[in-house]
């Protein structure tokens, strides 16, 4: 299953690509803003593809993509969307942020869940994620709210999230604003493509 745009393709992640998740997973961003193993080898980039990517395609449970640049077959992030709760999940390598890549990897995979029949696709990330908040607003999702993550911190306790939602019909999901700290400066300013994802 390829989704692709003139700048970005998205491919499944075989062991192929071992050694681009495994460097793309040693971003101290990456570490903080999700719940990969920390430390992160091999071993866990092998386990990842073998034991969530595939068994996620295979059970309709979670599509999870590499991101690569067109024309590249190097791995630079990966998208996933989860079908239980319709949500989304991402991350991206230092060196590819700040063009739009996770821009357009989010709008491939929102466009084919909706072409899939989903009605809506949620989004959310740990409070303070001003990279992935950037991603979603981009991508047109409205901000719904602040509340209990549903995926936990990295010691398994409760911690909080921003949470967004972008509807099937194009239609506002909520008319809260974005908060001011979900802004790079602070302020209701530029946005910016950045790095999210509540795995691998």
């Amino acid at each position: 299953m390829t989704l692709s745009s003139d700048r970005v393709r998205l491919t499944v992640p075989t062991r192929a690509d071992t050694a681009a998740i495994t460097e793309g997973c040693q971003d101290p961003a990456v570490v903080r803003w999700t719940t990969v193993p920390t430390p992160y080898t091999e071993r866990e980039a092998q386990t990842f593809v073998d034991a969530l990517v595939g068994p996620g395609w295979a059970s309709d449970r979670e599509y999870t993509w590499g991101i690569r640049r067109a024309g590249s077959d190097w791995l630079v992030g990966v998208v996933s969307f989860r079908t239980e709760h319709r949500d989304l999940g991402f991350w991206l390598a230092p060196a590819a942020r700040g063009a739009g890549i996770m821009h357009e990897a989010v709008e491939l995979v929102v466009a084919w869940a909706f072409d899939r029949g989903a009605p809506d696709v949620y989004w959310e990330c740990w409070e303070g994620n001003v990279g992935s908040a950037s991603v979603a607003r981009s991508a047109g999702f409205s901000f719904t709210g602040t509340g209990t993550a549903r995926i936990p911190a990295r010691d398994g306790g409760p911690t909080v999230a921003w949470t967004g939602l972008r509807r099937a019909d194009g239609a506002p999901a909520s008319d809260l604003p974005w908060p001011t700290a979900s802004f790079p400066d602070g302020t209701d300013g530029p946005q910016h493509a950045g790095a999210h994802r509540d795995g691998p």
